[in-house]
């Protein structure tokens, strides 16, 4: 894996001061860092690796992880995540998918609702959305935040930096007890997710994945392109980066996510508990007991 351990580099953002969203090509077309076959044999081999620091991880039961995707419609976060998270032991792995709030939901505040699935030590913890999504969606579309009932005095032209402070203090939080929070952005171009809206409507077995709203909000591409862009900047730090990884070529964002959660468990230098020496002799017993069973 040390071939790889800094190709990932260029689609981290650690501070968002500089942000644009305009420099991240979805397509990665410039420089390909890897070709099809590459990314696909990559992927592979770091899916089988991250296998093992899972399980790792799950014995040292000190570390947890989160992984939060965010992005357009049809970019192909559940592909990405099936993928990446193939060779992962289920026990060890939640994955937490977030739509429109539920009445009870809404009578909480707006971190409430991951909250409650946040990954427990020793284990891994997916979100196919986010609270993001409350200074995205909600953004682009104030009038859920009526729904929200906040009182009047609080519902402020501040609200979104408030946030935006509540997801930074969160994420430090969390950092600092002991989870590794890594952000993705599967960042589609505007013809890409065309090209595949197509794709569901032609095609029966992706029709289902059609939905009418998806046209809709397609008309404010703009808009999420702009919230997008202001969330980065906002919520981008060292202890909880963002991946703004190519999503029109989804075997190289896979890849990357792959490597990227990878190594940073690496990092960790997870080992499996020791037992301790008098246990040791305990455990000699038992196996020679059941040796002498066999005979």
């Amino acid at each position: 894996m040390a071939q790889t351990a800094h190709w990932t580099d260029r689609y981290r953002i650690d501070s968002g001061k500089n942000f644009k969203l305009a420099d991240h090509d979805p397509a990665d077309g410039e420089k390909p860092t890897l070709r099809k076959k590459e990314a696909k044999q990559l992927l592979a081999e770091t899916v089988d690796v991250l296998s093992d620091v899972q399980g790792r991880l799950y014995a040292d039961n000190r570390w947890s992880v989160l992984l939060i995707f965010q992005a357009m419609d049809a970019a192909g976060k559940d592909g990405a995540i099936k993928h990446v998270m193939s060779g992962i032991n289920p026990q060890g792995c939640d994955v937490h998918s977030f739509k429109a709030p539920s009445t009870e939901e809404l009578d909480h505040d707006f971190l409430w609702r991951t909250t409650r699935r946040l990954p427990e030590r020793g284990r891994i913890g997916v979100f196919n959305r986010s609270y993001y999504e409350e200074v995205l969606v909600v953004r682009v579309h104030p009038e859920l935040l009526e729904r929200q009932r906040i009182p009047v005095p609080l519902n402020g032209r501040d609200v979104w930096q408030d946030r935006y402070k509540a997801i930074r203090d969160f994420e430090e939080m969390q950092a600092r007890n002991g989870m590794i929070v890594l952000k993705f952005f599967l960042n589609v171009s505007r013809e890409e997710q065309r090209r595949r809206f197509l794709q569901r409507l032609e095609q029966p077995a992706k029709r289902w994945k059609f939905s009418m709203d998806d046209v809709a909000e397609r008309r404010h591409w703009n808009d999420y392109a702009a919230a997008y862009e202001d969330v980065i900047r906002q919520t981008s730090a060292p202890h909880a980066p963002w991946y703004v990884l190519p999503a029109d070529r989804k075997w190289l964002s896979r890849a990357a996510i792959a490597s990227i959660v990878v190594r940073h468990l690496q990092a960790l230098n997870l080992q499996f508990p020791k037992v301790d020496p008098d246990a040791l002799d305990e455990l000699e017993h038992v196996r020679q007991a059941l040796l002498a069973e066999a005979t």
